[in-house]
């Protein structure tokens, strides 16, 4: 095995792993203290990086671009909570998987009338625009590795909010026992609306740092959503630190799988045989990585305390 191929494939599965991240960091905690199904949430993803493309073209800067797109990105997301989502609060997941669907085909065709059907792009920032070298000689995209930095900063701050601060006291306690927190006179409904709005929030930014490196499209966030779904599985239900675990085991697994698995095989099968099982076997990989976490440990690797949903 290529040591530098290692190394870069790893990287790439960093970087990834953060995305999910921030992606599935929201997902857990509107599923774990809401008990609210939102498969919605990967249009957040998809509409910062929607704002991100635009107000980068309007300004000419990313980083403006992004402190414009972000707030933006939280708007729709206390939006959609306000006009839709607070609705279906207490009702049965399959109201709430039907709703949110619907909010997924509706915004879906909406981006499709603002900004076309034809895929996005914007460059990526002239100051992380060069690759830097590692070890061995091999090069690595700067901007990758802003991602990865960028995503394991917000994971660092998310963990304060979380871990120091009252707001992180009331999300522990709602992930814990929702209905206890309730009858103790917290406003659950105030709580829901922030926890929604750090969601759309961790997306958004998600959506925004991906930009440049992805096609802009509408259906962009589809694919994301289901690995978010399966590292929140993995990492256990309204928690972060099971999130951030998760999120970088279906990251590596995924991109070293699709990588090198291939070749493995080749060791056991004729090369022929290897190229059609490979990656096939490689697209399956994060789902037996998931049903073996859930034979070892039912409620995900790192749960929430007190967590029995």
């Amino acid at each position: 095995m290529d040591p530098i191929l290692l190394a870069v494939q790893t990287l790439n599965g960093l970087q990834l792993g953060v995305l999910l991240f921030l992606v599935a960091a929201g997902l857990t905690l509107v599923f774990g203290i809401m008990d609210f199904i939102n498969l919605a949430h990967g249009v957040q993803y998809m509409i910062g990086a929607y704002f991100a493309a635009t107000f980068t073209a309007v300004t000419g800067s990313f980083l403006l671009g992004a402190a414009l797109a972000l707030p933006a990105a939280v708007l729709v997301g206390v939006a959609l909570e306000r006009v839709v989502f607070r609705h279906f609060y207490g009702r049965d997941h399959l109201d709430q998987v039907l709703a949110t669907f619907g909010v997924i085909f509706f915004l879906t065709e909406l981006v499709r009338v603002i900004w076309g059907p034809t895929p996005l792009s914007f460059p990526v920032p002239a100051w992380a625009s060069h690759s830097v070298t590692l070890f061995g000689g091999a090069t690595y995209p700067a901007y990758r590795l802003f991602i990865i930095g960028g995503g394991l900063a917000v994971a660092a701050g998310l963990y304060a909010l979380v871990a120091r601060t009252r707001f992180g006291m009331l999300v522990r306690a709602g992930a814990s026992n929702p209905r206890m927190l309730q009858a103790l006179g917290t406003d659950i409904k105030r709580l829901f609306l922030l926890v929604f709005a750090l969601g759309a929030m961790l997306a958004g930014f998600a959506g925004l740092m991906a930009g440049p490196i992805l096609s802009v499209e509408p259906s962009m966030g589809d694919n994301l959503l289901i690995l978010a779904f399966v590292v929140i599985v993995i990492g256990g239900l309204g928690s972060i630190q099971g999130a951030f675990l998760g999120a970088l085991l279906v990251g590596l697994v995924d991109t070293l799988g699709r990588s090198f698995l291939t070749d493995a095989v080749k060791l056991v099968l004729p090369a022929s045989a290897a190229v059609d099982v490979g990656p096939a076997l490689s697209s399956m990989l994060i789902y037996v990585l998931m049903a073996a976490v859930l034979i070892v440990s039912p409620t995900g690797l790192l749960p929430a305390k007190g967590a029995t949903r």
